[in-house]
């Protein structure tokens, strides 16, 4: 077997002189030093990684898998047999995917190198969620669901027993408004009932107050949700309160921290809630947190048994392409790549809202006084029904994607909270995005509205 380490080994008897060999393995052990920190440590790479290091790992591990040996007699009914060459690039050749049924993080007998793979992004999942914002965690996995299916799965897999007759009827899950049908997909799925807790408007700010939230307590409810990260006008949840009264009723408690790993101002109300009280889950998408293609979640918990429960509901084996996405995210970005992008998050934060200001005055608009780190919300008085219309459909033909144009006479859901009468439009300055896209998108949107003002 070749140890690449000492690859110059072999060709000392060549005419190829002692000082090239050495500079070549020099060169070559430099290249391979972040892999070797990476198996030792099991730690987000402070650095990034060059794509062909990232390349030579995936490519490393997936030959690993049992598809890849060509000696195998392979006359199983799932053995990774692919059609085209190009399946073997977009799995990263990991088409054995990852888990076994029944049990997604168990190792999978056919995909050593997939297990390996799998085993080194939940560590690097972990790792990250303590480095920036949540160090009273204790464990986490890479899921490939959406937010939404993985509430189901933690919910699932944290129920009580309905097949116990004293517990069929704990079916309700208290949920502070959140006007997102993926949500309300989560709890029918798995045959939860919803008691949603009415949101109330405070200012320009819709929030849940925990006394309702509280005050919606009965026999059959056995979990209660919080957020984070949402649109304006909706804020944050308590999530202190929130915990506290999780903790003090035995409820299931599960954080929807959506695109919130972004915020440390977010992660924040995690960390305190985690210590004041009970959370259970919290949920984060790798898309918008971690720049993946959309497909994956980051399930973090205190407590190592939860994990397990959950990672032991999941219903068969699973696809590894969203766990090598998130994968290749920390890598290539690291720790430093991505305290970057924060930054930059944080900076075009507030040059969206200045540019908004800007445009709100002109307009004898104004500014939403709502606390979120990433989103602005902006009034649109001025604009008749049919003008609110048209302005969401100026925007897309002016090629600006992402805002959300809302009137509320015509259409509440959205704004989690009946009380809201004040059309809107909500304008995100996500991590990714470069100040070229947020001055561009609100010149774009006065555009927009100054033609839809003069018609």
């Amino acid at each position: 077997m070749v140890d690449f380490s000492k690859i110059i080994d072999y060709f000392k008897s060549t005419p190829i002189p002692q000082n090239m060999l050495n500079r070549g393995q020099l060169v070559f052990n430099n290249f391979l030093k972040p892999i070797q920190n990476l198996f030792e440590q099991k730690n987000v790479p402070q650095k990034p990684w060059s794509e062909s290091q990232i390349e030579f790992l995936l490519q490393t591990l997936s030959n690993m898998d049992t598809d890849k040996d060509d000696k195998a007699s392979r006359v199983g009914e799932r053995e990774a047999r692919i059609a085209s060459s190009l399946h073997l690039k977009t799995s990263a050749g990991f088409c054995h995917g990852v888990g076994r049924s029944g049990f997604l993080t168990a190792p999978q007998p056919k995909a050593p190198g997939g297990s390996i793979m799998y085993e080194l992004s939940n560590y690097l999942a972990l790792n990250f969620l303590k480095k920036f914002g949540l160090p009273n965690i204790k464990k986490a996995i890479v899921v490939p669901l959406c937010t939404g299916m993985s509430l189901s799965l933690c919910l699932g897999a944290l129920r009580p027993d309905w097949d116990n007759d004293k517990l069929l009827n704990k079916r309700t899950v208290i949920v502070p408004q959140i006007d997102h049908n993926a949500i309300i997909k989560s709890f029918t799925l798995i045959g939860a009932k919803m008691k949603i807790v009415k949101g109330k408007k405070f200012g320009d700010a819709v929030r849940v107050p925990i006394e309702d939230i509280k005050a919606s307590l009965d026999n059959d409810c056995f979990a209660v949700i919080s957020l984070t990260s949402f649109f304006p006008p909706r804020e944050h949840d308590n999530i202190k309160e929130i915990s506290k009264f999780a903790k003090e009723h035995d409820l299931v408690h599960v954080v929807i921290n959506a695109y919130g790993v972004q915020s440390p101002e977010w992660m924040n109300l995690i960390r305190i809630g985690l210590d004041a009280g009970r959370i259970d889950a919290i949920i984060q998408s790798t898309d918008k947190n971690f720049l993946t293609p959309i497909g994956g979640a980051v399930i973090a918990s205190p407590s190592e048994e939860v994990i397990t429960k959950i990672s032991q509901t999941y219903a068969g084996r699973a696809s590894a392409t969203p766990i090598v996405n998130f994968l290749i995210s920390m890598l290539s970005l690291g720790v430093e790549g991505y305290q970057k992008l924060l930054d930059e998050q944080q900076q075009n934060r507030k040059l969206l809202e200045e540019k908004l200001k800007i445009v709100a005055k002109k307009n004898n608009e104004k500014i939403f006084d709502v606390f979120n780190p990433v989103a602005v919300a902006m009034s649109l008085n001025n604009l008749k029904k049919e003008q609110l219309y048209a302005l969401g459909g100026a925007l897309y033909n002016l090629r600006v994607t992402g805002p959300r144009v809302y009137n509320p006479e015509e259409k509440i859901f959205g704004t989690c909270c009946a009380e809201f009468t004040t059309p809107y439009i909500v304008l995100n300055a996500a991590i990714g995005v470069n100040s070229n896209d947020i001055i561009s998108a609100v010149e774009r949107f006065e555009k927009a509205y100054d033609q839809i003002i003069s018609r």
